[in-house]
C-alpha cells in the first residue's frame, strides 16, 4: 500500500490538494467569476444559473485532474458527453449543498478550517523543518491555480459548510446486525435451478421470407431506415498550444521568471525509509488491534537486540505486501507521501534510527530509517527546459485574447474559406466526415461540442458553406468550421437496405417462434412434470450468476421458496424464452466472521448513501433544481463505450 502511494507521491499530492476544496477552486476565483459572466444558461437552482461557460472551466479542469491521477489513460475517454454530463450533475449538486447550508445557517468554524487546512498534506510539506509554514511557497502555489490564501481558504469553509447539509443524515443512519443480516441473507441467498433456453438463433434457418413480406416489414419500420443529414466539415482551432508553438523565450525573461520561482522549484527533502507493518483496520475490533499491537511491540523487542535482522524480520512477519519483499525497504519519498502517523515519525528521526511502534489507520509499523537526501537547489541549467515550457506557456496565454481577436474577425470577414485565417495564425486545416447534429463516436472533441454543431447545421452555413462565427469551446479555445459536402435527410430505399429489412425481419420472427415453442413448452411441462426435458442442475445467486441473464437469475429468486420446486417462463426479448425450475434453496457457505462484519458495514454504507440520496432529492425539489442540456442516452453511451471515446 505504500508502495503504490510512494510510487506516485507527486500525483498523490496534486490529487489531494485538488479534491480537497470545490470544483470551483480548481481554477481560482477570477476564473470562476469569468465563467459565470458567461455563456447561456445550463442550470438553474434556487433561481441562480450555472452557465456554458462555468461548465466548461470545471470539466476541463476536471480532465486535468483525472490526467494528472491517470497519466496513461486516454483523456478522449473524458470528453465523451456522459463525462461531461457528470461534471454537470455534480456542479448542480455542489450549488444545492451551498444553498441548503446558507438556507441552514451552517458555518465551518474556524478551528474545523484550521484543522483541515494542517491535515491537507500539500500544505503540510510546505512546512519548515520547525513546524512554520513557508508562506511565499504557500501563496506561488495558490497563485498558480488563480487563488489567494484568502480565497482558497474561504472556499475550503464554504465546502465543509455543504459537507454538513448531509453529515446529519448519513451521521445518523442505524444499521443493527438483525436488520442487517436480514437483508444480506436474502439479497446473498443461493438456489439450485435447472434452465432450458430457445434461442432465436435456432429457428433462424426455418425462416425464408418473401420480397413481399420484406417489402411489407420495410413499409412498417421505416424509422429504422433513416439516414441522418450530415456533412463533410473541415475546422480550424486556436488554443494556446498552437500560439505556444510560436512564442520565443526571451533569456533575461527566463532567469527572472528562475529567481522569482527558485524557492518553489527547490527540490523538497526526501528520506528512504523501511518498516515492518501489522495490519490492523482502524475499524477492526479492540481486541484485533491490541492483539496486532502487541504482537508489534514483540518485534520491536527482537530488532533492538539485533538492529541487523530488520530486513529478515520484515520479509517474514510485515503485512505490507509492497516491501515485505525488500525487506520492508519504501525507497525515498517527500512529505505528503505517506500517512501523517508515520510521516511525523519519519522525518523526526535520525539516519539510523529505529522507531517506537507507530500506530496508523493500516495498523502498526516498526520503522527504520536508512538514509536522508536533503533539499536541492536546482541550477538554471537544470531547470531550462521546465522553465521555457512555463514561460512559453504563460506568454501564449498572455497573447491569447489579441490573437482571438484576429481570428474571430479573419473568419467572419472572408467567410468563404478557413485557409487566410489558417496561413495568417500558422493553423493546421483539420477534417471531419459523416458528421451530424448530434454528437458520435469518434467524432473531435471540440466539435462534439453542442454549440459547435448548431453553428454548422445552421441555414446559412448550410446554403452558403461559410464559416461558423468563432466558437468559444473551452477556456482559451476558439473553433471555426465550414460544411464542405452536405447530405440532407432521407429514407433509404428498400433496395439499399434490403440486407438489413432481411436481418431485422428474421430476428423479429425467430424471436416469436423461441418465445412461442418455449410457452408450449412450459405448459406441456406443468401438466406433466415428468416429461420435463431439462438440462442439469446449476446454482446461482446475484454474486454468482453462472452467466445466466439478468431475467433468469432475477426469476429464479423471486420465486417463493414455499412453492418449490416449481416451473417459471421468463420472456428474454430479442434473446428469446427461457423455462426455469427452481429446485431448492440452499445454505449458503464459508462465511466468516470478517466477512460477515464486512458485509455488514457495506450494508451501512449503502444504507448511509440511500439516506443521503433521497435528501439530497428533496433538496432539488425543494430548490427547483432545473437542468436544461439533455442527458445523454443509454444507446450512446454504449457507442461511446463500444468505439472506446
Amino acid at each position: 500500500m505504500f508502495e503504490s502511494i510512494r510510487k506516485h507521491s507527486k500525483i498523490v499530492m496534486i490529487a489531494l490538494f485538488l479534491l480537497i476544496i470545490p470544483s470551483f477552486v480548481l481554477f481560482g476565483i477570477d476564473g470562476y467569476n469569468r465563467a459565470m459572466e458567461k455563456g447561456t444558461a445550463v442550470a438553474k437552482v434556487d433561481g441562480q444559473s450555472i452557465n456554458q461557460g462555468e461548465w466548461d472551466v470545471a470539466h476541463k479542469n476536471e480532465v486535468e485532474r483525472l490526467r494528472a491521477q491517470m497519466p496513461n489513460v486516454d483523456v478522449k475517454r473524458f470528453e465523451s458527453p456522459e463525462a461531461r454530463y457528470f461534471t454537470l450533475e455534480r456542479l448542480v449538486r455542489e450549488k444545492v449543498l451551498s444553498v441548503a447550508a446558507g438556507n441552514m445557517h451552517l458555518r465551518a468554524s474556524d478551528q474545523r478550517l484550521a484543522r483541515s487546512l494542517q491535515e491537507n498534506p500539500t500544505i503540510a510539506s510546505l512546512r519548515r523543518p520547525d513546524g512554520s509554514l513557508d508562506v511565499d511557497s504557500y501563496r506561488q502555489l495558490l497563485a498558480a491555480q488563480g487563488m489567494t490564501p484568502e480565497s482558497f481558504e474561504a472556499n475550503v469553509r464554504a465546502d465543509l459548510s455543504s459537507r454538513q447539509v448531509l453529515n446529519g443524515v448519513t451521521g445518523s443512519v442505524i444499521a443493527p446486525p438483525a436488520q442487517a443480516d436480514m437483508a444480506l441473507n436474502a439479497f446473498f441467498e443461493h438456489r439450485e435451478i435447472q434452465v432450458a433456453q430457445f434461442k432465436p438463433a435456432d429457428y433462424a434457418s426455418r425462416l425464408t421470407p418473401s420480397d413481399a413480406e420484406l417489402e411489407a416489414f420495410y413499409k412498417a419500420h421505416t424509422g429504422q431506415f433513416q439516414q441522418a443529414e450530415h456533412a463533410d466539415v473541415e475546422y480550424v482551432v486556436l488554443d494556446v498550444d498552437s500560439i505556444k508553438n510560436s512564442v520565443a523565450v526571451n533569456e533575461g525573461d527566463l532567469k527572472t521568471y528562475y529567481e522569482q520561482n527558485a524557492a518553489r522549484l527547490a527540490s523538497k527533502e526526501e528520506r528512504r525509509a523501511s518498516h515492518i507493518l501489522i495490519a490492523a483496520a482502524k475499524d477492526a475490533p479492540a481486541a484485533d488491534r491490541a492483539k496486532a499491537k502487541a504482537k508489534a511491540e514483540a518485534l520491536l523487542a527482537e530488532v533492538r537486540k539485533n538492529p541487523g535482522s530488520f530486513a529478515d524480520l520484515a520479509k517474514k512477519n510485515s503485512d505490507d505486501p509492497g516491501s515485505a519483499a525488500k525487506g520492508g525497504d519504501l525507497d525515498f519519498f517527500a512529505r505528503g507521501a505517506m500517512v501523517k502517523p508515520f510521516e511525523d515519525a519519519v522525518f523526526s528521526m535520525n539516519k539510523g534510527d529505529i522507531s517506537d511502534v507507530v500506530e496508523s489507520d493500516f495498523g502498526y509499523h516498526i520503522i527504520k530509517l536508512t538514509d536522508i537526501k536533503a533539499q536541492h537547489q536546482k541550477t538554471l541549467e537544470e531547470m531550462r527546459p521546465e522553465l521555457e515550457a512555463e514561460v512559453r506557456q504563460q506568454e501564449a496565454q498572455r497573447k491569447f485574447a489579441e490573437v482571438a481577436d484576429t481570428f474571430t474577425n479573419l473568419v467572419y470577414e472572408q467567410s468563404d474559406s478557413l485557409k487566410p485565417a489558417a496561413d495568417r495564425l500558422k493553423l493546421q486545416i483539420r477534417t471531419a466526415k459523416d458528421v451530424t447534429r448530434l454528437p458520435t463516436p469518434g467524432l473531435p472533441p471540440v466539435l462534439a461540442k453542442p454549440k459547435v454543431l448548431e453553428a454548422i447545421f445552421a441555414a446559412d452555413s448550410i446554403s452558403k458553406k461559410r464559416n461558423t462565427e468563432a466558437v468559444e469551446v473551452g477556456p482559451n479555445q476558439l473553433v471555426s468550421a465550414r460544411i464542405v459536402n452536405y447530405t440532407p435527410a432521407r429514407t433509404q430505399a428498400f433496395d439499399e437496405v434490403k440486407g438489413k429489412v432481411r436481418d431485422l425481419w428474421i430476428a423479429e420472427h425467430s424471436a416469436e417462434l423461441a418465445r412461442k415453442e418455449g410457452a408450449e413448452k412450459l405448459a406441456a411441462w406443468k401438466a406433466n412434470p415428468a416429461s420435463a426435458a431439462l438440462p442439469a442442475a446449476l446454482v446461482i445467486s446475484r454474486d454468482a450468476t453462472q452467466k445466466q441473464p439478468a431475467a433468469v437469475v432475477d426469476a429464479a429468486l423471486r420465486v417463493r421458496a414455499t412453492n418449490l420446486p416449481v416451473l417459471v417462463g421468463v420472456d428474454l426479448g430479442s434473446q428469446g424464452y427461457a423455462v426455469v425450475r427452481v429446485n431448492k434453496v440452499l445454505p449458503r457457505e464459508g462465511v466468516t466472521d470478517a466477512m460477515r462484519q464486512q458485509e455488514r458495514a457495506q450494508y451501512a454504507q449503502g444504507l448511509s448513501s440511500a439516506e443521503s440520496k433521497a435528501y439530497y432529492e428533496l433538496l432539488a425539489r425543494q430548490f427547483k433544481v432545473q437542468i436544461k442540456t439533455a442527458k445523454p442516452s443509454a444507446a450512446s453511451s454504449e457507442e461511446n463505450a463500444a468505439s472506446g471515446g
